[in-house]
């Protein structure tokens, strides 16, 4: 079956422009002549009559394609129909992408997809959550445009109590990664704890999903510009780990809204400090991103997501992102340096940044013995978080 060879891109409800792939290791995506400056796809990419060449699917368009086993389940799905190349699966994912853009065959008038909600109850109580999953991933796979390894899928939900659906984005793990649901629970509570803007989150009762509701989705349904930091510094995604934090805070200072500045870079030090002392050595481009209604609008960091305690499952794990060109553990006067010198942030809240964070993380690390005592298979994973947390803060 051939694969497909273009693409109509839709922003913000209007269709921007056309997306093909004319030989091998050439990509091109031309906007319509009378497109308008709000269906800009890209913040790096403006409206302009020269088309929008790579050698690689451009960045912003990479961003959204599956990975691990989310990518498999669409590929022996769509194979010997659609094709498998990277136009293929956006095709059959395209209309549900976070972000603003969206994706449909040429001759489609509309790239939306109708969806059935689940029960947010039903999510959270399900007793046997991985036969769950997997028939989360039959009947969503299809229409889930989301990265990232951990299995993952996008669908609507109603919420507890509510005739209402919103997004979400439901995780379970790999063999490679037990407990990884629970483990990303209490690492974004302590993100919470220390006053980071995150978004809604849920454990399921048994401990086998995370269930995330998404910000890149207005409470009325419509969908917000997100941009990851992969696609701000014009990036692929199997380059997600090239990079370093300096580049980060340059990114942010380019791209974030003069009055959302400070908040950013506070926010962004303050995620970079947590990661050293929960261990998360996954905090790579594709784990920092913005935020904007429309291309011309107020840009902002975006809420803190994908946070893990990665040293619980690889004990020699190391930062994703280097700082000074190194990838290591730093000591607290190596982040104070980089907060000053590239954040421009005043001492006094670099210090209390400190403070703040490690009370947040060993307040969270109080509540994992009683989740342990409720969830006894929970204990290996559990106490190695406990004890990298530990040695994270005071190692600040």
């Amino acid at each position: 079956m051939p694969n497909v060879p273009s693409l109509a891109v839709w922003t913000g409800g209007a269709r921007a422009g056309l997306l093909a792939s004319e030989s091998p290791g050439e990509y091109v995506f031309a906007y319509n002549p009378d497109t308008s400056p709000d269906t800009q796809v890209s913040l790096t990419m403006p409206v302009r009559l020269a088309s929008w060449m790579s050698r690689e699917l451009h960045p912003v368009f990479q961003m959204n394609l599956p990975e691990g086993a989310l990518l498999e389940a669409i590929r022996r799905a769509i194979a010997k129909v659609v094709g498998e190349d990277d136009l293929s699966i956006l095709r059959v994912t395209g209309g549900n992408q976070v972000g603003r853009n969206r994706f449909a065959l040429p001759s489609d008038e509309s790239p939306y997809i109708e969806e059935t909600p689940e029960s947010l109850e039903e999510l959270l109580t399900y007793p046997d959550t991985r036969e769950l999953f997997n028939e989360l991933v039959a009947r969503h796979a299809l229409r889930s445009g989301i990265s990232g390894v951990q299995p993952k899928v996008l669908l609507n939900a109603s919420d507890r109590g509510a005739l209402t659906s919103s997004g979400y984005i439901v995780k379970s793990w790999g063999t490679d990664y037990p407990f990884l649901a629970a483990n990303e629970y209490f690492c974004m509570s302590a993100a919470k704890r220390a006053g980071l803007s995150t978004p809604e989150f849920f454990l399921s009762d048994n401990g086998g999903l995370f269930i995330m509701r998404r910000f890149d989705i207005t409470p009325d349904g419509n969908p917000i510009g997100f941009e990851d930091m992969c696609s701000l510094q014009a990036l692929g995604t199997s380059r997600k780990y090239s990079s370093s934090y300096e580049r980060i805070a340059k990114s942010i200072s380019d791209f974030v809204s003069g009055d959302r500045l400070r908040a950013a870079r506070e926010q962004f030090f303050a995620t970079l400090v947590l990661s050293v002392m929960l261990r998360n050595g996954d905090a790579h481009l594709k784990n920092f991103g913005v935020l904007y209604p429309a291309p011309r609008s107020t840009v902002e960091l975006a809420p803190v997501y994908d946070v893990v305690t990665t040293t619980a499952y690889i004990s020699k794990d190391v930062p994703a992102l280097t700082i000074g060109g190194t990838k290591k553990w730093w000591p607290r006067k190596v982040l104070e340096r980089f907060a000053v010198a590239h954040l421009s942030l005043p001492v006094k809240t670099v210090s209390d940044t400190f403070v703040n964070t490690a009370e947040a993380v060993m307040e969270t690390r109080k509540e994992i013995p009683g989740y342990i005592s409720e969830h006894p298979e929970f204990r290996e994973i559990g106490e190695r978080m406990m004890a990298e947390w530990e040695q994270g803060v005071k190692g600040l």
